[in-house]
């Protein structure tokens, strides 16, 4: 699986790009380990930085190496009590030392055949075709993630000749139709390969930005892809279970209700995130839908009241779509007997200002944002800050805030990479589990929606680099600096009957963590959900 190579402990605290970052082999120990790249504080003054956060990227030597190599008397990863070493191994790939795992390694290999030689010999010679080799398989694995870090590093010092030529051996290694790790490697590769092409000529001194954007990405392809993501995953369903529960209680008792939604549902079609509240809606004022409940709700019917009037007002620049699915909703609405009135408002976030939202005295307003705010973090932070202000002068009585758990925003290209590495691997080994390795779904989940966000992070800067994801520590700071106070989330047993009744296969967790909840898959956080009040 992709993520025995790249997991990380899911309750460990955030390991900042100067530091290092922490490997973990507790999940599949029975994988070789590959080198991992140590930052530590006395190579960090020659590492290259981002572009747009560098005063001379010349000053860059070739000859200065960001390989780092595990010494084995007594080094290991997560293994508790033993040290990480630098070497002084060169930049050469060909270089990189060997490990020492080898006594580990075969140790359970011995007790993982000792435990299979009871089953059939038909089996076995159907998991020798389909696996291959099991050490060689494993070699393949390193081999793959050592190349994709030794041309992460080739890239990052601009060396365009060494990075060209592992590049040229990546293509043959990271397949589109291959193991899980070969898949996310694929991306990450394309990444690579633009934001090599992205550089100046030699002599210059900069970055020359993709033209790209993302609602430029947005196409049939895409929107199919995210509409499989929202069927297949339970990431963007976990946060719109989180999210609704959350609006349901801030409108306990409430006539007039009033959502303000950033983004509309992520331009789902639609409207599933208010399709379900008003369901639930529905039930609470004794009529249950005829075509199925929501799952996992776990609150008292009888002891609320439907509001008279259910305001949404959708965010964001598509708003021909946007008004579509406000229609839809309204009928759907009407159906169940809620009254539902729908608004558009023509802005991207950075351009909202408060007098776009009209709000009534005697209405309860909820903010609501799915993998939203990410999109405004930006270098200067000025962004961000207004969107928060805006929202603080709304007064929301709740702001819903589920974003991706994972830190992709770093300052140092090499420490992004790495981040994006642990997180797209442990997501492309769910995938795997859920999927057979030809289905299209599963193909186009990965091409169209997770490696569009994988090429984004990879190769672009500036603003064209939206894909900004951040740890939920991270999102608590800003939070906190902007005036908002945390409202613990208490729907843990909820969380976890909801993953049962989903039919969310055997891998994903729900952990409660400083009132916040996060869903993860084999220890790795994927999507964390917050509440905020002002």
């Amino acid at each position: 699986m992709a993520h025995s190579f790249l997991s990380r402990e899911f309750n460990d605290e955030y390991i900042s790009e100067t530091s290092g970052l922490d490997l973990s082999l507790a999940a599949m120990a029975c994988y070789p380990y590959p080198y991992l790249p140590i930052f530590e504080n006395n190579v960090v003054s020659w590492m290259l930085p981002l572009p747009d956060e560098t005063e001379d990227a010349k000053r860059i030597k070739r000859s200065s190496s960001m390989v780092e190599s595990i010494r084995s008397n007594g080094s290991s990863l997560y293994s508790g009590g033993s040290s990480i070493c630098r070497s002084s191994s060169t930049n050469s790939l060909n270089n990189i030392p060997k490990l020492h795992f080898r006594n580990h390694i075969w140790n359970y290999t011995q007790r993982y055949h000792a435990a299979e030689v009871v089953e059939e010999e038909a089996a076995a010679m159907i998991n020798a075709e389909e696996g291959g080799n099991e050490e060689e398989g494993n070699a393949d694995g390193m081999r793959l993630v050592q190349l994709l870090i030794a041309c992460a590093e080739a890239v990052a010092c601009r060396d365009k000749s060494h990075a060209s030529a592992l590049l040229s051996e990546l293509r043959s290694k990271a397949l589109v139709f291959g193991s899980a790790f070969q898949r996310v490697a694929s991306c990450f590769v394309q990444g690579l390969i633009d934001r090599l092409s992205f550089f100046q000529p030699l002599g210059a001194v900069g970055f020359v930005a993709p033209t790209m954007n993302i609602i430029d990405i947005a196409s049939g392809k895409k929107e199919e892809a995210l509409r499989l993501v929202y069927e297949i995953c339970p990431h963007i369903r976990f946060g719109h279970f989180v999210a609704n529960n959350s609006i349901l209680e801030a409108f306990e008792r409430e006539s007039s209700v009033h959502v303000v939604d950033l983004g509309m549902t992520l331009g789902l079609p639609h409207g599933h995130q208010w399709r379900l509240l008003i369901q639930s809606l529905a039930e609470r004022a004794g009529k249950p839908p005829s075509l199925f409940r929501i799952s996992g709700v776990g609150l008292c019917v009888d002891r609320f009241r439907p509001p008279s009037l259910f305001r949404i007002t959708g965010v964001g620049l598509c708003v021909d779509r946007f008004r579509i699915i406000g229609d839809e909703l309204e009928e759907y609405a009407k159906d169940m007997g809620i009254n539902l009135e729908f608004s558009v408002v023509k802005s991207s976030l950075e351009n909202l200002r408060p007098e776009d939202i009209k709000t009534s005295e005697d209405e309860v307003l909820v903010v609501n944002s799915i993998l939203q705010l990410h999109c405004v973090v930006k270098e200067s932070r000025g962004a961000l800050n207004s969107v928060f202000q805006i929202i603080h002068e709304l007064s929301p009585k709740v702001l819903v805030l589920v974003e991706q758990d994972s830190s992709h925003n770093g300052p140092f290209f090499l420490g992004r990479f790495m981040e994006a590495l642990h997180y797209y691997s442990a997501i492309f080994d769910s995938l795997d589990t859920m999927l057979p390795k030809y289905d299209t779904r599963r193909a186009k989940m990965e091409q169209f929606y997770f490696a569009e966000e994988i090429k984004n992070i990879v190769s672009c800067e500036g603003p064209a680099r939206v894909e900004r994801h951040e740890r939920v520590d991270q999102w608590r700071r800003r939070m906190s600096r902007a005036g908002f106070q945390v409202a613990p989330i208490k729907m843990m047993a909820q969380a976890k009957q909801w993953l049962v009744k989903s039919k969310v296969c055997d891998g994903y967790t729900v952990v409660e963590e400083k009132g916040c909840l996060v869903l993860g898959w084999k220890s790795k956080p994927i999507i964390a959900a917050s509440c905020w009040k002002c």
